[in-house]
C-alpha cells in the first residue's frame, strides 16, 4: 500500500475543518430561524426532537442558555487578533432600573382582579383568596379588593372530630372572621351560615357590633359597623338561633331583604320579630314547614310584608304529615306583590269556603310562578287553582306535579295565555288515581305557541287523545318552529308515530324522556339528552320495523 502524502493529509484535515464550520453555520442558522433573538421563545433538544418552548425567565439568561452549544472558536494569534478578541468593558445599569421581578408585576391590577373575579364567580372566595393572597405582594393587592367578597359561605370545621379540637378550631375560626369582617366584607352582599349548631349565635354576632372581649358576643357585632350591604341571609342546618341575633340583624343591616330558612331550627318568635321588624323591605322568605310555621305565615297575613315576591315553604327531612290550612284570599291581600309562591312537598288545604262561602280575593296580579309539586296525594282541584290564579295573566312557569285532581278543563279556565313551563307528572301513582284520560289537546292547542317545557309523565291519556296533542306542535302557523326544547311522556301510551312526528317538528328539542313508555320499541324506552340523542332517537323510530316492543 501506497505512503499517504503530507500534503493530501493537510488537504483532508482542511476539508473536514470546513465542513464542521459549514455545519455548525447551518445549524446556527435553523437556530436563529426558530428561535430568533427576542422574539420570547428557546429551543431544547431531546432525544429524537427539538422542541420551540416559549421562555420563562428573561432574554440574558436565555443567551447564556444558548451559548454552549455553539462550537468555540480555536482562539486567534498575533497583536491585531488580540485587539479584535479584546472585552469591552459592560455598561453600568442605570439606578432606576431594578431587577426584573417576572410577567405577575406587569399584568395590570385590573386585569388581574378580573381574573379572580371568575374564579370566585364559579368556586367561591374561600379558600381560594386566602390561598392566592400569600403567593406575592401583588396577588395579595388584588385578593384585598372589596368586589371580590360580595358572596361568602361560611362552615365550622368537620363534626367527626374530638370535642376539644373542635372548640379550639371553632374559636380558631371566629377570631379569623374578627379580622376579616372589618377587612374584607366591606361589600359584602350575600352571607350564608352551613351546619352551625352551637356557634351561630356568636358567628352572626361577628357581623353587627364592634368587637368586645368576649367571644359569645362577637360576631352579630361586627356586621352592622362593617357590612351595611348586606341583602341576602341564609341559614341551612343552624340551631340556636335567637329573637334577639335576628332582630339586630334587622336593625343593623338596613338593606337587608332576603332571609333563608331552610331546614334551620328557628324560633316561630325569632322569625316573627325579625318579620316585625324588617318587614317593610322584605323581598323574599324561605321557610321550612313545621308546626310553628302556622304564627309566621299569620304574619304575613296581617300585611306585615307587603312587599314580599318570593315566598316558599318546604317540607324538611322529616315529612309532617299535619295538613297545613291556607286562607288563600288572606294571603293576597298580605302580599299583593307576590311573584313566586311555592308550596313544596307539603299536605296543604285552603280555608274552607263555608255556607256562605267566601268572597273572591284580589288575586296574585304579579304572579309569574306556582309551584304545588308534591310526592303524596294533596287536596289542590280545579276550584282550589281557580281561587290562587283567577287573576294572574303573566304566569309563566306552573308546576303541579302529583296534583291528581286536577284536570285540562280545569287548567284551560286560567286567564295566563303565555305559560311557558308546564309540569302535570304524576310520579309514584298508580293509574287507579289518574283521573284524566282525555283533554290532553286542549293544554296544547292554548299554549303551543309558548311552551318550552312539558311534562305529561304517567299521566293516563289515550294513544289517541295524545297523537292530537302533539299534532298540535307539527301544524305551527306562520312558519314559526315551535319554542318547544322539553318533552316528558314517561309512563305514557305514545305511539312511534307520534315521537317522530314532534321531534320532526320540534328542531329545538334538547330533552326528551320515554321511559316505561309500553307502546314504543325495545331499546329506545330511555331518556334523551342533547340534540344528538334525540336525532338518534327518530333515527331509529323510522327504521325499526313496527312489531319491536
Amino acid at each position: 500500500m501506497a505512503p499517504v502524502s503530507s500534503g493530501r493529509v493537510r488537504r483532508r484535515a482542511r476539508g473536514s475543518k470546513r465542513a464542521d464550520a459549514r455545519a455548525r453555520s447551518a445549524e446556527d442558522w435553523w437556530w436563529d430561524r426558530l428561535a430568533p433573538r427576542g422574539s420570547g421563545y428557546h429551543l431544547q433538544q431531546a432525544d429524537s426532537m427539538l422542541l420551540v418552548l416559549p421562555d420563562l425567565e428573561p432574554t440574558r439568561a436565555r443567551a447564556h442558555r444558548r451559548a454552549p452549544r455553539r462550537a468555540p472558536r480555536p482562539p486567534a494569534r498575533g497583536p491585531t487578533a488580540a485587539a479584535k478578541h479584546r472585552t469591552k468593558p459592560r455598561p453600568e445599569p442605570s439606578p432606576d432600573q431594578g431587577p426584573d421581578s417576572g410577567w405577575g408585576d406587569r399584568i395590570p391590577l385590573e386585569v388581574l382582579v378580573h381574573i379572580f373575579g371568575l374564579l370566585v364567580a364559579a368556586h367561591g372566595p374561600m379558600p381560594f383568596l386566602g390561598r392566592a393572597a400569600r403567593v406575592c405582594r401583588r396577588w395579595h393587592e388584588a385578593t384585598s379588593h372589596p368586589a371580590l367578597w360580595h358572596t361568602v359561605t361560611l362552615s365550622p370545621p368537620l363534626v367527626g372530630r374530638a370535642a376539644k379540637g373542635n372548640l379550639k378550631a371553632e374559636k380558631k375560626l371566629l377570631a379569623s372572621l374578627e379580622w376579616l369582617i372589618p377587612n374584607r366584607f366591606s361589600q359584602l352582599q350575600r352571607l350564608t351560615l352551613i351546619h352551625w349548631k352551637s356557634q351561630v349565635h356568636p358567628v352572626l354576632e361577628t357581623f353587627t357590633c364592634p368587637p368586645q372581649p368576649q367571644m359569645a358576643s362577637l360576631l352579630p357585632q361586627l356586621v352592622s359597623r362593617f357590612c351595611p350591604r348586606l341583602t341576602f341571609l341564609k341559614l341551612s342546618d343552624c340551631h340556636n338561633v335567637t329573637a334577639d341575633t335576628l332582630v339586630m340583624l334587622a336593625k343593623a343591616c338596613c338593606q337587608l331583604h332576603s332571609l333563608d330558612l331552610h331546614h334551620s331550627m328557628v324560633e316561630s318568635t325569632a322569625v316573627v320579630s325579625f318579620l316585625e321588624e324588617a318587614g317593610s323591605r322584605m323581598r323574599k322568605l324561605w321557610l321550612t314547614y313545621s308546626s310553628q310555621t302556622t304564627a309566621i305565615l299569620g304574619a304575613l297575613l296581617g300585611s306585615c310584608c307587603p312587599q314580599l315576591q318570593v315566598l316558599e315553604v318546604s317540607t324538611g327531612m322529616n315529612c309532617n304529615s299535619t295538613p297545613l290550612q291556607l286562607p288563600v284570599e288572606a294571603l293576597q291581600k298580605g302580599c299583593p306583590r307576590l311573584q313566586v309562591l311555592r308550596l313544596l312537598n307539603l299536605i296543604w288545604l285552603p280555608k274552607p269556603c263555608g255556607r256562605g262561602g267566601v268572597p273572591q280575593g284580589p288575586g296574585f296580579p304579579s304572579l309569574e310562578e306556582l309551584c304545588l309539586a308534591g310526592s303524596t296525594c294533596n287536596f289542590v282541584s280545579n276550584e282550589v287553582l281557580g281561587r290562587l290564579l283567577h287573576c294572574s295573566p303573566k304566569l309563566r312557569l306552573l308546576d303541579l306535579r302529583g296534583c291528581a285532581r286536577i284536570t285540562p278543563t280545569g287548567l284551560c279556565d286560567l286567564p295566563c295565555q303565555e305559560l311557558e313551563q308546564l309540569y302535570l307528572g304524576l310520579y309514584g301513582m298508580s293509574d287507579g288515581l289518574t283521573l284524566a284520560k282525555k283533554g290532553s289537546p286542549l293544554l296544547t292547542q292554548k299554549w303551543y305557541h309558548t311552551l318550552r317545557e312539558l311534562d305529561f309523565s304517567g299521566q293516563g291519556f289515550s294513544e289517541k287523545d295524545l297523537e292530537q296533542a302533539l299534532a298540535v306542535f307539527s301544524g305551527a302557523s306562520g312558519g314559526l318552529h315551535p319554542a318547544l326544547c322539553s318533552l316528558n311522556l314517561r309512563g305514557t301510551r305514545v305511539t312511534p308515530s307520534t315521537v317522530s312526528s314532534v321531534i320532526s317538528s320540534c328542531p329545538g328539542l334538547l330533552y326528551l324522556n320515554l321511559e316505561s313508555c309500553r307502546c314504543l320499541p325495545r331499546g329506545l324506552k330511555r331518556a334523551y339528552r342533547g340534540l344528538e340523542e334525540v336525532q338518534w332517537c327518530l333515527e331509529q323510530l323510522l327504521t325499526s320495523p313496527p312489531a319491536s316492543r
